[in-house]
This record gives C-alpha cells, sequence and structure tokens, in this order.
C-alpha cells in the first residue's frame, strides 16, 4: 500500500499528463511550434511530471520497475529546466504524442491499486 504521500505524487502525474493532453487535444505540431504560450504550457507540466516522479522514487524505489523510462522521464525534465535553451520542439512533441499515454495508463494504474 502506498503512502498518503505517494499517492500525492501519482495525483500530480496523473494531473499534469492530463492537462498536457488537454492543452494539445485537437493540435498539430505546427500550432504547438508556433504558440509560445502552448510550449511553455507544456513544458512545465512535463517540469511537473519529472518532479513528482522524482521525489515518488525516492520514497518508493520499487516503483520504477512499474513506470516506464522512469529515469528518461526524470531526465527530460532535468533537460527542461536546466537545458532550455536547447529543448527541442520536435522532441517534446515527440514526448507529448509516444510517451505521455503509456505513462498516463500507468499512473492511473498506481493509483487503482
Amino acid at each position: 500500500m502506498l503512502s498518503r504521500e505517494s499517492r500525492k505524487y501519482l495525483y500530480d502525474i496523473a494531473e499534469a499528463a492530463d492537462y498536457i493532453a488537454q492543452f494539445t487535444a485537437g493540435r498539430t505540431y505546427e500550432e504547438y511550434r508556433n504558440d509560445p504560450m502552448l510550449r511553455s504550457a507544456v513544458e512545465r507540466q512535463f517540469e511537473i511530471i519529472g518532479e513528482a516522479l522524482n521525489q515518488l522514487l525516492r520514497r518508493e524505489p520499487g516503483l520504477k520497475d512499474k513506470i516506464s523510462d522512469a529515469s528518461l522521464i526524470i531526465a527530460f525534465r532535468n533537460r527542461l529546466i536546466h537545458g532550455y535553451a536547447s529543448v527541442s520542439d520536435e522532441v517534446v512533441w515527440g514526448v507529448v504524442e509516444g510517451y505521455l499515454p503509456v505513462l498516463s495508463g500507468e499512473v492511473r494504474s498506481l493509483l487503482r491499486e
């Protein structure tokens, strides 16, 4: 059974993933690339996901095996924050389309346990 704090981190990840999905629904990569407010909003939610996951895994290291690419997600957060000048819009959009649905599903599964 996960602690209340750990469940809160999972909830934060799920909520941030939902926001990204809402922000990008019906949008194309071109729209994303040309909208600085949208890019900022998506990047901020990814920062929240990465930090919440980092804190969660400090408390519950065993969950690392239940969240695909957990280390890469945290590294992505670090890149967004510390390497902001070299963030690729294509990479961020690729994560939105290819990896976010998987993460969202895994986190929701953990919340149901």
